[in-house]
């Protein structure tokens, strides 16, 4: 059996920026073993790109203490490998004035987090994107921005693969825990340290060794459009609707991608399965389990109950337009077209009280470490976070 001194469970940007850090701090020789045959076919090559800045999040919470750290973590990354970098801003848009209590609240926590954002008015917001329209009030974020999630993925296996210390080994899939050892479907693997970065699959992970038995996951649909020419070029930069900050859910909103793009996205859609990328490509016999989860949090937690009644009437085109709509002055449904582009949240949930579970979580049992929810803004966050867990669940 082949011993490693870590074993890292996730090839995605959580577990590839963990492996950077214990290189940097010679940690020893590092395996990372995933069941793809490549790296961020999931959640990571998925993503919008978009940098967030620390705006939504509770202070003190460590999405708060990590967001804009990670910001500016990946942003200089990205310069220094010459990777596509849009240093794009972004706006916060109020649909009507009850909205404006909470906008105000955002500017509130984005200071508290080390932002820097900016309240403005109609007239401002007109100069920064002439397409947007808003309640009177606006908040700017000059530090968000957008990169190429794929090509941060490659160009961070290129250097671990370079340091000498990480090997890779893809289409190899964990099936349990041992006593300090792993089964994987190539075979057992020996280990000082297992790190699960596993996503989508972290809770299963997790509790073949003991780890986060009252949480599992939940997974939500993303799903996008695009905007066609000319219409596309109104949009500069990105346009968000002000959130429900009681809800991990970000609504329906327009990102400029780095090469130009324009997407309209993501829903938050109940899904059937960990994969269910399409309206059923991607169920498998887990969706039973997955409904019946859905089910008893639908009974007892009124705000996934909101989530989803409101969220599924957006496969149909004109509740999804209409949602986009209401951030801009000129929009027609001609403008919309399909995109391909679709994503899972893999959303936390204590099953004990049935809450969403808001904030990054991770567990350490023995010699493994858990990273429980890297949902957003996790790939933003993840340079920031990998220091974290290299400090405190990674001994000396």
């Amino acid at each position: 059996m082949k011993h490693y001194d870590i074993i890292i469970c996730g090839a995605g940007i959580i577990g590839l920026t963990i492996a950077r850090e214990l290189v940097a701090r010679k940690r020893g020789n590092i395996l990372i073993i995933d069941k793809e045959p490549y790296p961020g076919k999931h959640a990571s090559g998925r993503n919008s790109g978009v940098l967030h800045a620390g705006i939504y999040y509770d202070p003190g919470t460590l999405k708060a203490r990590m967001c804009f750290e990670g910001n500016m973590l990946m942003r200089q990354y990205c310069k220094d490998r010459k990777l596509p970098l849009f240093e794009s801003g972004k706006v916060i848009v109020a649909r009507d004035a009850s909205e404006l209590p909470t906008l105000f609240e955002l500017e509130r926590r984005a200071t508290a987090n080390g932002g820097t954002v900016e309240i403005i008015d109609e007239q401002q917001l007109s100069e920064l994107e002439p397409n947007a329209k808003t309640a009177g009030k606006a908040l700017h974020s000059p530090y968000t921005a957008v990169v190429d999630p794929k090509a941060v993925l490659a160009s961070l296996i290129n250097d671990l693969e370079q340091s000498g210390a990480v090997t890779f080994d893809f289409g190899n899939a964990f099936v349990k825990a041992g006593r300090n050892f792993i089964t994987t479907k190539k075979g057992d693997l020996g280990y000082g340290l297992f790190i699960n970065a596993a996503g989508a699959y972290s809770d299963t992970v997790a509790h073949s060794f003991g780890a986060g038995m009252t949480y599992r996951l939940i997974p939500f649909k993303g799903i996008y459009k695009t905007l066609k020419r000319p219409a596309a070029d109104l949009i500069r930069s990105s346009i968000y609707p002000v959130p429900n900050i009681r809800n991990p859910f970000l609504g329906i909103h327009f990102t400029r991608s780095v090469h130009g793009e324009v997407y309209l996205g993501p829903t938050a859609i109940p899904a059937f399965g960990r994969e269910n990328y399409g309206i059923l490509k991607g169920m498998d016999p887990e969706a039973f389990v997955i409904l019946w989860r859905d089910a008893l949090m639908f009974l007892n937690n009124r705000k996934f109950r909101g989530v989803a009644l409101e969220e599924p009437k957006k496969y149909l085109f004109a509740s999804f337009f209409r949602d986009a709509r209401k951030l801009v002055k000129d929009l027609r449904p001609e403008d919309v077209e399909d995109s391909p582009k679709a994503g899972i949240r893999p959303q936390l949930v204590n099953m004990e009280t049935h809450e969403l579970v808001m904030d990054f979580l991770v567990e350490r049992v023995g010699r493994s470490v858990h990273v429980l929810n890297s949902i957003s803004p996790a790939f933003t966050s993840s340079m920031s976070f990998a220091a974290m867990v290299a400090d405190q669940y990674v001994p000396k």
